[in-house]
């Protein structure tokens, strides 16, 4: 994902009104899922160069625990809308 972990903070608080979640630690949260969590942790990647221009990036890992499919693809379907931003 390209964006710096403050931004990407912000974004995730955002989608996860409304959830049963808390933070462990700076990198990680913890949210309550269909009778099961996701684990979802992050650090920050090399930058991403197109000409002058110097892209941050994250990797996140997901782990389900107890999730069934279906909420799995709706949590990430939630997810995926609240972490979209503007372009063409």
């Amino acid at each position: 994902m390209s964006c710096a972990p403050a931004e990407w903070q912000r974004l995730l608080q955002r989608a996860l009104v409304g959830h049963d979640w808390a933070a462990q630690g700076d990198a990680q949260v913890r949210i309550a899922l269909a009778g099961g969590a996701l684990t979802l942790h992050w650090a920050p990647g090399p930058a991403r160069q197109i000409a002058l221009l110097r892209l941050p990036t994250l990797h996140l890992h997901f782990a389900f625990d107890g999730v069934p499919p279906a909420e799995r693809q709706a949590f990430m379907r939630h997810l995926d809308l609240h972490t979209h931003r503007g372009g063409g």
